[in-house]
């Protein structure tokens, strides 16, 4: 491989790594053709980009984005496969559903929500976090709830004598 397919490679991953928010690094190795293609079809299912890549280009196309961390770079040992991702979980869920009957593919690390995570002890965690929309309608949800119930009260029969009181005192200040 010369210098201009290596930077060609280096810019391809770098606007991958501009395009999505999370990146998980995995182990992949070991897996036979028909299980890899199972894994590749499970990763397009998930809208998850899995790509084999080298991992000195992967440093490089890190630096390159100012994504460069000593964890991730540790981790980028033997073989990796990277998954690219817009939602957080998606491939924590996607490799525990797949490791149901395959040994691997096997987490070495993931950038998610700015934060990254190292080791296979942290599948079940990103497994279990909340993207941000979920959140943001967990919020909504929260904030709702005390306002439903002032409404309720007052479109109940009990909210009619409310009112009233309220509309009394309304024109004794009038």
């Amino acid at each position: 491989m010369n210098k201009e397919e290596k930077t060609a490679i280096i810019n391809s991953l770098a606007d991958k790594l501009k395009s999505y928010s999370h990146f998980y690094l995995t182990d992949a190795s070991e897996l036979n053709a028909e299980q890899t293609a199972k894994l590749r079809r499970a990763c397009f299912e998930k809208d998850v980009n899995m790509i084999v890549v080298k991992n000195t280009l992967f440093i490089k196309a890190l630096e390159q984005v100012d994504k460069t961390n000593d964890e991730l770079i540790q981790a980028l040992k033997g073989s990796t496969a990277v998954m690219f991702t817009n939602s957080g979980k998606n491939p924590a869920v996607l490799i525990k559903e797949f490791r149901k009957t395959n040994a691997k593919p096997l987490l070495k690390a993931a950038y998610v929500e700015e934060c990254v995570y190292v080791g296979e002890q942290s599948l079940e965690e990103l497994a279990n976090i909340k993207s941000r929309e979920e959140l943001i309608g967990e919020i909504v949800a929260l904030l709702q709830s005390p306002a439903k119930n002032v409404i309720s009260a007052l479109q109940a029969s009990a909210g009619q004598k409310i009112a009233g009181l309220v509309k009394a005192l309304e024109e004794r200040n009038a």
